[in-house]
């Protein structure tokens, strides 16, 4: 008998709607994909047949980028650029890669939104980068420079630092000019 009512009263076997959620902030990466990568050898091959007397000099330089794509969609890119060369000052191999990442973010406030964007972000997406740069100069034939573990968290704090220490400096230099 009380499967009877179940099938009579179609109600009872429904799940209660779910109140509307559009108040919760979301973060959620939406897709990672290699934007650009690209690979010179300027010297070769004489520079691999040349015997080396002594460690070649490695430069690593990263940025990380953002922009608004649409409505609550961010696209990240974290670009790494690592050069290496002879002592002779002759480039034995510059690798650079763009990754990027589309990221859905939406409900949070603009001063924690940047802390996301700056820090959050780019360490989902670097990992990847390192990836593909490694393997990009390995597939080249090279023994693979890897880019180092990065705590964006202290870059993020590093610039904003930096950023106020320019805005006191500036507005020391227009207290002064003020008073001239």
């Amino acid at each position: 008998m009380a499967e009877n009512e179940n099938v009579q009263n179609p109600e009872a076997q429904q799940p209660q709607a779910q109140p509307e959620q559009d108040d919760q902030p979301v973060f959620q990466l939406q897709r990672c994909y290699l934007k650009d990568a690209s690979l010179e050898m300027p010297h070769a091959p004489d520079i691999l047949l040349t015997p080396q007397e002594s460690a070649p000099q490695v430069d690593i330089q990263f940025e990380v980028s953002q922009r608004l794509v649409q409505a609550d969609l961010y696209d990240i890119t974290v670009r790494g650029t690592i050069t290496v060369k002879a002592p002779e000052d002759k480039v034995i191999i510059l690798a650079e890669g763009r990754q990027s990442g589309i990221f859905s973010i939406h409900g949070i406030p603009a001063e924690p939104l940047q802390h996301v964007t700056n820090v959050l972000c780019p360490s989902m997406v670097y990992p990847y980068l390192r990836a593909n740069l490694a393997d990009l100069m390995t597939r080249a034939g090279v023994p693979p420079v890897h880019l180092p573990e990065v705590n964006f968290e202290v870059l993020y704090q590093q610039r904003l630092a930096q950023a106020q220490a320019e805005a006191h400096a500036a507005a020391e230099k227009q207290g002064d000019a003020a008073q001239n």
